[in-house]
């Protein structure tokens, strides 16, 4: 796995595990994407990914952001959750704060995606991302999940990761097998990076046999995407979609998911926007779980905790200190001290960073994975246009 995994340190598959064409979807699965006109660059940027066997399990995670765009609200009022077969995502335009107008074109665009696919519209999901609170040009819309639709094939997982880019660097995709099991998976996600849950969009598809889905995915999600932050912002967007086709005849090997999962959470976390290093907080000693994910999420997003790593400041503990410190305010606890703090190669020129504070308070530990905050995120945003 050297070399596809983001970190052999961090990412750890199941032994066995060979890494494959990210083009190939696991067994059962289609895909294709085509340019309708949403991005000003140009890009492909209406996708389809679609189970060609009547038997899926699936599960489906969706943001908790009280804003959600009206994707992600039709998905929760309108999908069987345990038998999606498809998803169409759109890129350019998160159809988000833009009324009823903006439920009625979703309602259209997951009747058009049905329709192309000879499916009932309870099993096509459908996801967005991009600029919020603009209406959609709908005639093209529509044209392009119609043609998307047409369009794929077994080989389309690169064409899908490239299609649902915005501000991405790079498509997160990645096609592993193991003990007889494909899995196959594409994210996107470079800012508005907060774990509600997810973050961001993600796609994943396996040929095994999935006898519990969600507790798959949520197990999966509560390691990786929900222990990431690039700017501490949650998105409107937030979609994790599982589809498990059975036809491999074999069941979901242990941990493979949770280590694609992690490899992607890692990559969109490496690719936040203008970020040039990430670290891994581990704060131990604290007296529940909940108290040190807390404590570690609140020195991640920390934007002098996050400057100092940028410019590897080797005074930095004394940031991260103050932002530990202000997730306990009102607790009594020893002084944070350079004996508590390890700040690693926090200071160093690695690109993979790690630091960790002692609470001893109890036995309880937890990580987040975080970017360093640096001169090109302000210019991303401000100039943003997707």
């Amino acid at each position: 796995m050297s070399g596809v995994f983001f970190s052999s340190r961090w990412v750890e598959p199941p032994p066995g595990t060979e890494v494959l064409d990210p083009a190939a979807l696991a067994q059962g699965f289609a895909a294709g994407a085509v340019a309708c006109g949403l991005k000003p660059s140009g890009n492909t940027d209406a996708a389809v990914v679609v189970a060609r066997s009547e038997r899926c399990d699936s599960a489906l995670l969706l943001t908790r952001n009280a804003a959600a765009a009206a994707p992600v609200r039709l998905c929760r009022e309108s999908l069987d959750l345990n038998r999606i077969r498809a998803a169409a995502v759109k890129a350019g335009n998160a159809n988000a704060a833009t009324g009823e107008q903006g439920m009625r074109d979703a309602i259209e665009i997951q009747a058009a995606a049905s329709e192309a696919l000879g499916l009932d519209p309870s099993l096509v999901a459908i996801a967005a991302t991009g600029k919020i609170g603009e209406a959609l040009p709908m005639d093209r819309v529509l044209d392009g999940v119609r043609r998307a639709a047409a369009a794929v094939h077994p080989d389309g997982g690169e064409e899908f990761a490239r299609a649902i880019m915005t501000t991405d660097a790079f498509p997160k995709r990645c096609t592993v097998r193991c003990e007889g099991v494909t899995l196959s998976a594409q994210a996107k996600g470079a800012g508005m990076i907060q774990p509600g849950f997810a973050t961001m969009l993600c796609f994943v598809q396996t040929d095994a046999l999935a006898d519990d889905p969600a507790a798959a995915l949520r197990r999966a999600v509560s390691s990786s995407f929900e222990r990431i932050t690039v700017d501490g912002q949650m998105s409107t967007n937030d979609t994790v979609l599982l589809q498990a086709s059975g036809e491999s005849g074999r069941p979901l090997p242990e941990g493979l998911l949770d280590a694609v999962l992690l490899q992607l959470a890692l990559q969109i976390v490496a690719d936040g926007e203008g970020a040039t290093r990430v670290c891994r907080a581990e704060v131990r000693g604290a007296e529940s779980v909940e108290e040190a994910e807390r404590t570690a999420r609140a020195i991640a997003n920390s934007p002098l905790v996050k400057t100092a790593l940028f410019g590897h400041d080797p005074n930095g503990w004394g940031r991260v200190a103050q932002a530990a410190g202000m997730a306990l305010a009102g607790e009594e606890l020893p002084e944070l001290g350079l004996d508590r703090i390890d700040v690693g190669e926090f200071a160093g020129e690695l690109r993979e960073a790690e630091l960790s504070v002692r609470l001893d308070r109890g036995e309880h530990s937890a990580c987040v994975w975080f970017s360093d905050l640096g001169y090109e995120y302000v210019r991303i945003n401000a100039e943003y246009t997707t």
